[in-house]
């Protein structure tokens, strides 16, 4: 079962929360961040993204940085932008984007769960993003970024969280920039508290990392390098019931065709799919259908039977991208290394895709059907892994609301 535990946040000042809290460190480059802290002194940008007040090519992942992000931290600590709460506490954070509205408990989670898989994984992770959350830490004494968990309802916490809501006045309410609805209430009954953690212990088996597998995995390592350090044993993450989630697709560019003419290539499609033009933008309905965009006209794509495996990862729509386009018509081996394909959230519409295409710098676009919560719960338990980039969860969660110190 479950290991979570209350933890005192590092947390803003009421007045200034919506100017601090800042999008994720790792979906925004550094000059999208400087262009983000414009005239923004508060931004906690400042604190996850440091090279933005050091020179420009500054290497991201030089001590320089982490020291700067240190700095910037026992700033922000020291002006009292930021405070730390004076008990544990458990903390409900609402999200709002197009109206619709999903909750999640904000909690520190056992590194020990993460260790015996109670924290469940579905992607492999890369060394280089792993140290760079771990040097980051170490400087700063803090997890900055939220590891994003998801876990099947269980009835009695999503009555909790909806009384505690309509109970109590949120501490933090807010629309960004992005004109999405932040809202955070802190709870702070011992009663609660406790049922919360009693609930988890006895109600959840696991959980499943949506988004921060990378977040994750540097507790992981961190708690082994510290391991008398109690808080370095939990790490940050707000955790949704599976109903209320959301993912989006996640789409693919590529360069070029390997070599085919426009023809060859839509003639050597028909062997695994069943290929039709379309006048308008394909975004797929169904599983197992794609859209395409070639040459500035668009075509779905409706997979033939048998031309995919069963398993978990096989039924994956970007499974049988992969191995039916990718690998077997355009040379793509490994998506992670590869320079002839990018990836782009589904939330940037298909018109992201066609402006990628029509510009000259990618050859063809591909549309996918999401990804369900349940297919990552069945890759999850199976122990398998997705390929890479197979999800994208709207809306981010924002930084610097609630920090965790070690």
């Amino acid at each position: 079962m479950s290991i979570i535990k209350p933890f005192a946040a590092l947390r803003p000042q009421k007045a200034i929360a919506a100017r601090l809290a800042s999008r994720p460190y790792d979906v925004l480059n550094s000059d999208e961040a400087r262009e983000a802290v414009n005239n923004n002194p508060y931004s906690f940008l400042h604190i996850t993204k440091a090279e933005v007040d050091l020179p420009p090519g500054t290497d991201i992942h030089s001590p320089a940085v982490y020291e700067k992000a240190k700095a910037n931290l026992l700033s922000f600590r020291e002006t009292g932008a930021l405070f730390q709460e004076t008990t544990a506490c458990y903390y409900i954070y609402q999200l709002i984007m197009n109206g619709r509205s999903q909750t999640g408990l904000v909690a520190a989670s056992s590194v020990a769960d993460y260790e015996n898989n109670l924290i469940k994984k579905h992607e492999f992770t890369r060394p280089e993003k792993e140290q760079d959350r771990i040097d980051h830490i170490k400087a700063t004494g803090a997890q900055t970024g939220k590891v994003f968990l998801a876990y099947n309802n269980v009835a009695e916490m999503d009555a909790l969280i909806r009384n505690w809501k309509n109970d109590h006045q949120p501490e933090y309410d807010f629309i960004a920039g992005d004109g999405i609805r932040h809202t955070v209430w802190i709870v702070n009954g011992e009663a609660t508290i406790n049922q919360i953690t009693r609930l988890f212990a006895e109600k959840v088996p696991a959980t499943y990392i949506a988004d921060g597998h990378h977040r994750a995995a540097s507790a992981a390592k961190l708690h082994q390098a510290l391991p008398h350090n109690d808080e370095a044993a939990y790490f940050l993450t707000v955790i949704f019931p599976a109903d209320e989630l959301s993912i989006l697709d996640y789409n693919r560019v590529v360069t070029d065709l390997n070599g085919h003419s426009s023809g060859e290539f839509i003639a050597a499609l028909h062997e695994d799919f069943e290929v039709t033009a379309s006048r308008d933008p394909v975004k797929p309905a169904h599983l197992h259908e794609f859209g395409m965009y070639l040459d500035g006209s668009w075509y779905l794509l409706r997979s033939r039977p048998d031309t995919y495996t069963e398993d978990p990862v096989g039924l994956l729509d970007v499974s049988i991208l992969s191995e039916n386009v990718l690998d077997k018509l355009l040379g793509i081996k490994d998506q992670r290394t590869d320079k002839r394909i990018d990836f782009v959230g589904g939330i940037r519409g298909m018109e992201a895709l066609e402006k990628r295409v029509n510009s000259g710098e990618m050859k063809l676009a591909f549309s996918l059907y999401p990804v369900t919560i349940q297919q990552l719960f069945d890759i999850a338990d199976s122990g398998q892994v997705m390929p890479p980039k197979s999800t994208w969860f709207e809306p981010k969660l924002r930084d610097g609301l609630l920090t965790h110190l070690l």
